[in-house]
């Protein structure tokens, strides 16, 4: 008798931890917690521009702007980055409107270096300005037209290793570059990776918690397809963007059986969606689960005052309260409607204070994440092929 068979298989927590750790020679993300980042702090130090731009797009900007956005509220950077990620000229003009060219520092990042945004967005600048060593940096993958240009220019080259993709780039020159010459503290956040890193790969809290949310979403995929994270704090708007895209390009794949995986990340930030999503979440089809993040210490002590002459609204019990107070207990409040619920899949991630170390925890944590669930998936979580397809069909639509 022959017997053939095409079943989708669950693998054990064992099996997947031993893929991952064969992964870890030839994935390059996992190793750079403990890259050596001597160069990359000396040269930041000699930049001496106090405007800063990232002229990048997806990977290549994403996890930069993460971390800038959940820190400049409370670290006092000397230098102004901006982010050119876009083709939109209003955007682009405007955003070059804001500093002089003259005390600007421009970092051209692409992996494959051919990225069509950022080549078009050098070109353009190049009208502008002269771009020089004195002026420019490009971080790129090694031999590529980028790296090529570089090398024609004499501009110093920061290499993106080849086995570094993309959106698991932000702990790369990519995004430590940039961080760095702003004055973010980046061994502080490599020191962050170090501790998830080694957590997981010592079979400890990390490895336990990330392995438990995976299995759920796995074996669960087909009733609750939609993962929200609910984040409650505008720090975290651009880390929800980055997680958009780790999830959804990691994920969205067909696996090992040409079957079609992929689970959908929405982003939410709270309060202001609590007038919106949350009617669906609440009162909808039971197809999401929710990911709540707050900040214990948002580092601001601003209190609402009492104001006699507002006692008419009622409101007098927020008298002396500070704002860092009413937001998280608006965060667990929502999550406590959530989980009265009974049926709607649910967790909550309290972040201690906003610093380096945290905003790495974070997201070294759900690279991890994404890891695991893309071996239990079965799918290549490193590569893109649909969205390489679209640059293809661009490329004949603009030669055309």
């Amino acid at each position: 008798m022959l017997y053939e068979r095409n079943f989708y298989e669950i693998k054990s927590n064992e099996e997947i931890f031993k893929n991952l750790k064969k992964e870890t020679k030839s994935v390059g993300y996992y190793s750079l917690p403990y890259q050596d980042i001597s160069k990359i702090e000396n040269y930041a130090a000699s930049i001496t521009c106090n405007n800063i731009y990232v002229i990048g797009i997806g990977g290549s900007s994403l996890g930069t702007k993460a971390i800038y956005k959940f820190l400049r509220t409370t670290k006092k950077f000397k230098k102004k980055l901006f982010f050119l990620d876009t083709i939109d000229p209003l955007r682009i003009n405007y955003l070059l409107s804001l500093s002089e060219m003259t005390d600007s520092h421009f970092l051209i990042i692409s992996k494959s270096g051919t990225t069509i945004e950022p080549t078009s967005i050098l070109k353009y600048l190049s009208s502008k300005v002269d771009i020089t060593k004195l002026n420019s940096t490009i971080i790129a993958g090694k031999d590529t037209p980028l790296y090529l240009f570089s090398q024609k220019k004499e501009i110093q080259f920061f290499e993106i290793p080849e086995d570094v993709g993309g959106r698991f780039s932000v702990f790369s020159p990519v995004g430590l570059l940039p961080l760095a010459i702003i004055g973010v503290k980046i061994a502080e956040l490599l020191k962050g990776c170090k501790l998830v890193h080694e957590s997981f790969f010592n079979k400890e809290f990390y490895y336990d918690l990330i392995f438990e949310k995976a299995r759920f979403l796995v074996e669960n995929k087909n009733r609750f397809k939609i993962n929200i994270i609910f984040s409650y704090s505008s720090v975290f708007q651009d880390f929800n963007r980055w997680f958009v895209q780790l999830w959804a390009e990691s994920l969205g794949k067909k696996n090992i059986n040409n079957t079609r995986q992929g689970l959908t990340p929405v982003s939410l930030v709270g309060p202001d969606d609590q007038h919106s999503f949350l009617q669906l979440i609440i009162e909808g089809v039971r197809d999401k689960t929710i990911t709540f993040f707050k900040i214990d210490k948002l580092n601001d002590e601003s209190l609402i005052p009492d104001l006699k002459e507002f006692s008419i609204f009622g409101s007098d019990y927020l008298n002396g309260k500070s704002f860092n107070e009413l937001i998280n207990l608006q965060a667990d409040s929502t999550y406590e409607a959530i989980i009265d619920e009974k049926d709607i899949p649910c967790d909550k991630i309290t972040i201690s204070k906003i610093d380096e170390e945290n905003i790495a925890m974070l997201m070294y944590r759900f690279q991890l994440l994404t890891s695991v669930l893309g071996a239990f998936l079965q799918v290549n979580t490193y590569n893109q092929p649909a969205v390489e397809k679209g640059k293809v069909i661009l490329r004949r639509k603009l030669s055309s």
